[in-house]
């Protein structure tokens, strides 16, 4: 088996989104290419944590030391010798989790290629339509008419609903949630990011509006371990609170569950420990009636992948559809990894494995750019 990491980069021209931590100025990713003895080749991404090229390099060097010889059908071994050695004993780091995340899901699309399955059969899973929702790095601090008008064809295109960007300042955002519902009226569904932009007064201004205007979930207002600040925040309206895409592995997730305060739980396949995780971190809310509402990373490759895990777990919610302009990680790196029907969902690929085939080509026209992602 070897195992080989790809940290990529692309430019974003100047007045790219702007979110509540800063303006974009690239977006990053770091694939990972798994291949066995047997020549099968598997796909994973990684999450680049605004470190790419560390991620990758931990990958290539550390993570690939410890399980390089295993088979690549023991996920659960790879997962639990990588948890051994580097996780629990150098504490719960976020980069062993990134890193380690798209090296299980490689293993994954290589066991369902061996079977020739596509993913969500070798998950337990069954096709079926998946609810999305427009979102990814789109619909932010705009005017509300331009908010609007970037909004219009994504509903045209069935999306029964869409996440709006907050953590601008409480009188403007609110002020563009209204004019959202106002628009496209009580059918749809309106969930908002903050990208931990509030502050607890923030919330306290907001919570009344979004509870007026019937808000989804306000997702992210305060860093992941700012656990007395969510528990204050709930205190201030009905508008569930949602959180999960950097809280890494089961462990983080058991504090956020003892907790009782976030009941939207939003684990991504690239960061929190792969596949293999998320379907554990998912079982586990589902005996608490938790939905799993799984944030989507850069690349079609973990886009594609969550549909598949959508289809397999029984607290599946909304896949986030990334409606962002010229996402080059979606269209170009790799075949498409889903369309948005009329019916406002989305169904898993059908092709052995995660089904997206990559370019290697583009990897190597799109090296790493060093750097801050957002400022």
């Amino acid at each position: 088996m070897d195992i080989r990491a790809y940290p990529t980069s692309f430019p974003l021209p100047p007045g790219g989104p702007k979110l509540g931590i800063g303006q974009a100025v690239k977006r990053d990713a770091v694939m990972v290419k798994v291949t066995t003895e047997d020549g099968i080749v598997g796909w994973g991404e990684s999450h680049h944590g605004r470190a790419h090229t560390a991620v990758a390099r931990l990958l290539e060097t550390t993570l690939k030391g410890l399980v390089l010889g295993m088979s690549a059908a023991d996920v659960v071994g790879v997962w639990a010798k990588i948890y051994k050695y580097q996780l629990a004993s150098h504490g719960m780091g976020a980069g062993t989790s990134l890193a380690m995340s798209g090296l299980d899901m490689a293993l994954w699309d290589i066991r369902a290629k061996a079977a020739g399955w596509p993913l969500y059969k070798l998950l337990g899973g069954v096709s079926k339509p998946i609810p999305a929702y427009a979102g990814g790095v789109a619909l932010g601090y705009q005017p509300p008419a331009q908010l609007i008008e970037e909004a219009t064809p994504h509903m045209a295109a069935g999306y029964k609903a869409l996440k709006l960007r907050v953590g601008d300042n409480p009188r403007d955002d609110i002020a563009r949630m209204e004019a959202v519902r106002k628009h496209f009226g009580d059918e749809i569904d309106i969930l908002t990011d903050a990208n931990i932009g509030y502050t607890i007064e923030d919330v306290r201004r907001v919570m009344p509006a979004m509870d007026a205007l019937n808000i989804g979930w306000l997702e992210e207002p305060f860093p992941a371990h700012d656990h007395e600040v969510y528990r204050q925040a709930a205190g201030y309206g009905r508008t569930p609170l949602a959180a999960g895409e950097n809280h890494f592995t089961r462990y983080e997730f058991s504090r956020v569950l003892q907790d009782g305060i976030i009941r939207i739980w939003q684990g991504d396949l690239s960061k929190a420990g792969g596949i293999t995780e998320c379907m554990r971190i998912a079982a586990m809310g589902s005996a608490f009636k938790i939905p799993f509402h799984p944030h989507s990373s850069m690349t079609g490759i973990n886009q594609a992948a969550s549909i598949h895990l959508l289809c397999a777990i029984d607290n599946g919610g909304y896949f986030e559809a990334d409606i962002s302009k010229a996402n080059k990680f979606r269209d170009e790196l790799c075949s498409t990894p889903w369309k948005i029907e009329a019916d406002g969902c989305v169904r898993p690929n059908e092709a052995p494995g995660i089904g997206v085939e990559v370019d290697e080509e583009f990897l190597k026209a799109h090296p790493a750019i060093e750097g801050p992602g957002y400022v």
